[in-house]
């Protein structure tokens, strides 16, 4: 079980991207119960998330075509939500250093 920081920028996402709301709900709710205590765990449950440094993973949401950036420390169980947009956005942002 994470604690997910940010819920109401996710919200935000959601109301900016409605037909990608109810997969970012989806992907919420299961953050919330995952047991993964490693990025590798993690991986078998999403096994196309992207690690790009400094504990930041990219989600791929609706099959690619929303990107999801989060900073996950897993010794602490903490999510924090980056960034979310069009795979075509993500394109054009420092993955490394976006902030939401």
């Amino acid at each position: 079980m994470f604690n997910i920081i940010s819920r109401r920028t996710l919200l935000r996402y959601a109301q900016r991207h409605p037909s990608a709301a109810t997969a970012l709900y989806r992907w919420y709710a299961e953050m919330l119960h995952s047991a993964s205590r490693n990025f590798n765990e993690l991986r078998t449950e999403y096994p196309d998330l992207s690690i790009v440094g400094d504990d930041r993973v990219v989600f791929n949401i609706m099959g690619n075509r929303y990107r999801l950036v989060v900073r996950i420390v897993f010794d602490y169980r903490v999510l924090q939500i980056k960034w979310f947009g069009t795979h075509h956005e993500y394109d054009r942002i420092n993955v490394a250093t976006i902030q939401h």
